[in-house]
């Protein structure tokens, strides 16, 4: 579904964009009254790296447009410097120093932002020019979510048109469904599965197919139109001419393999190799193999001589005539040629697709390496500021401070408090994600654990809590981090709860007493179905254009709860009911994976 956007003047905003933009706004405007406040008291540990935190937000969501905002931050900063500075031309150098480095800083970003997504682009032309039908689709469902023109024309729809069925509706028989039901039941990632579609007008068409999960409710599904070597099967010697017009157009490299040696290959294995028909008719496969795949090519190409059934693909490297590296996936298929057996190959190229794979893995590793390093250095600079601001506010007479300034540095103060806990989250999120987190485990009863929770969140306060909880129960997991994830959780209950608040925190066996169950229910604005997957992604909110301002939540603490109770060998699940409140539950093994 489309992102609303909202319209101001001759403008269209979407809302994402739109609270961004204020969130850049609020924060620039914060860090120019402390920057002129410490201007003004002299106070030098407030200095211009405070200006990073909205340049680099900004640099981020927007790369181009960042570099306006730098620009606008670096001219405050100087004005405001130049004013109390004026005229020592030292401090007015310093100052103009500091304001190029702000730019330098977000052009810097920008630049590799702009790297990423280009990544990202490429990526998506693979995606939609791919010589492979390429699919996502609901694994529960079925339901079709994207498919790129190859998918399309392979069965002579529209793109619009496919897009509204179902994946299942596209198979021909109820036995090409049952089939495929119980394989992709059985097995997370498949390939070489044949099956048959049915095209627009009812012709079958067989295809290939592979497919592995992205996440637990979404599948990519690679199709390869097999029509033609299909028909091939079941030619015979008499109609090999025939035969030979299919595979000669067609873009997948095809060859015939008899006694270990080529017989027949199409102008598409000429192509993908650069070697002449003459050069490749009557030698072995295996010297168009490089030399470090030729020990596994020989082992597989085994299977072919034993009659052996084959069913996975297998990946090998290939050197062409000029000495250049391609990648192609290898099907194989039992036939007759001239009487005699014989194997037919479709060789897949696949060397831009892994090269791009390759890439976008690379940027994906340098983009959590950039947000890293830029949350380390966030963090830095925050820690002098929230102590000079907490020695402001609490002591305003002795510095000179009016009601109204403290007002605003506490405004300010509570600005940058929020910053440092968003820092600290991702920083959080990073070290989970990359497998270096190692628990700490130790038995500890959970009911003062619980009280401890509500107590130091001052959650009495904000809501009637019921908790019941026997004080014999005792968890064996990592007392901090649990500590965490149930802070997180009643939090979220409290945060999205309904005056007046109602939390109720149980705890019960599970059913074969092998795990705990620890439940935390609310009375809030309840969760839609289609939603309660995505609120523990990174960033995600039940509807982040509104929950994310109205609650002032970021999306993260969520995602950092459910990873902390998986490597639990845990889960946290969802009940909920829109305008009816959710009740989450966190499922703990009452004995840790050996490996936790």
């Amino acid at each position: 579904m489309a992102e609303k956007t909202i319209r101001i003047y001759r403008y269209s905003i979407a809302e994402t964009d739109l609270v961004r933009i204020c969130v850049i706004i609020s924060l620039a405007v914060s860090c120019m009254l402390i920057t002129a406040i410490s201007f003004s008291r002299l106070f030098s540990m407030i200095n211009y790296q405070l200006f990073f935190i909205p340049i680099v937000y900004a640099a981020y969501c927007f790369p181009k447009r960042g570099l306006l905002v730098a620009g606008i931050c670096g001219i405050a900063f100087q004005a405001i410097g130049y004013y109390y500075s004026y005229p020592d031309s030292v401090a007015m150098v310093g100052v103009t120093t500091e304001a190029i480095l702000f730019v330098l800083i977000a052009v810097i970003i920008a630049y590799f932002i702009d790297r990423i997504q280009a990544g990202e682009a490429r990526y998506r032309t693979v995606f939609e020019h791919s010589q492979l039908g390429i699919v996502l689709f609901d694994k529960t469902t079925f339901s079709i979510w994207q498919i790129n023109d190859k998918f399309a024309g392979m069965l002579n729809y529209a793109t619009e048109e496919i897009a509204q069925k179902s994946f299942l509706d596209l198979l021909l028989t109820p036995r090409e469904k049952s089939r495929f039901l119980e394989r992709i039941e059985k097995e997370r990632t498949a390939s070489d599965f044949e099956t048959r579609f049915a095209s627009k007008a009812g012709d079958a068409c067989w295809v290939n197919l592979s497919w592995s999960s992205i996440d637990e409710k979404t599948v990519s599904c690679s199709v390869m139109n097999i029509n033609a070597r299909k028909l091939a099967e079941k030619l015979n010697n008499d109609n090999m001419m025939k035969y030979r017009q299919l595979t000669e157009h067609s873009p997948t490299s095809i060859l015939i393999v008899q006694n270990g040696l080529i017989r027949y290959a199409n102008p598409s294995f000429m192509a993908f190799s650069g070697y002449g028909l003459a050069e490749i008719t009557g030698k072995t496969l295996d010297i168009f193999i490089d030399p470090l795949d030729r020990e596994l090519f020989v082992s597989f190409s085994t299977k072919w001589n034993q009659r052996m059934p084959v069913s996975d693909d297998e990946e090998f490297r290939f050197v062409t005539k000029t000495g250049g590296m391609r990648i192609g996936a290898l099907y194989t298929t039992p036939i007759r040629h001239m009487d005699a057996g014989a194997v037919l190959i479709n060789i897949v190229d696949i060397s831009e697709k892994q090269r791009l794979e390759d890439k976008i893995h690379q940027d994906n590793e340098r983009r959590r390496g950039i947000l890293i390093t830029v949350a380390h250095e966030l963090r830095t600079p925050l820690q002098p500021i929230l102590g000079y601001l907490n020695l402001l506010i609490s002591d305003p007479s002795g510095f000179g401070i009016i009601n109204d300034t403290r007002k605003i540095l506490e405004r300010c103060l509570v600005s940058v408090d929020r910053e440092r806990q968003i820092i600290n989250q991702m920083l959080d999120l990073s070290v989970l994600e990359s497998g270096k987190l190692q628990l700490s485990t130790s038995t500890f009863s959970l009911s003062p654990l619980v009280k401890k929770v509500i107590d130091a969140g001052g959650y009495m306060t904000k809501a009637e809590i019921t908790v019941d909880i026997d004080e014999s129960v005792e968890l064996t997991a990592d007392a901090e981090r649990i500590y965490s994830v149930t802070d997180s959780i009643i939090s979220n209950a409290i945060n999205y709860s309904k005056p007046p608040r109602k939390i109720g925190i149980f705890y019960r066996s599970g059913v074969n007493g092998t795990e705990h169950l620890i439940s935390v229910q609310d009375n809030g604005i309840g969760i839609s179905r289609n939603q309660i997957s995505s609120i523990f992604e990174p960033f995600q909110l039940a509807d982040a254009a509104v929950l994310s301002r109205k609650y002032d939540r970021l999306g993260i603490s969520l995602s950092i709860a459910k990873k902390v109770v998986q490597m639990h060998g845990g889960d946290i699940t969802v009940e909920s009911a829109v305008n009816a409140g959710s009740t989450f539950t966190i499922h703990l093994p009452k004995e840790l994976p050996h490996d936790s």
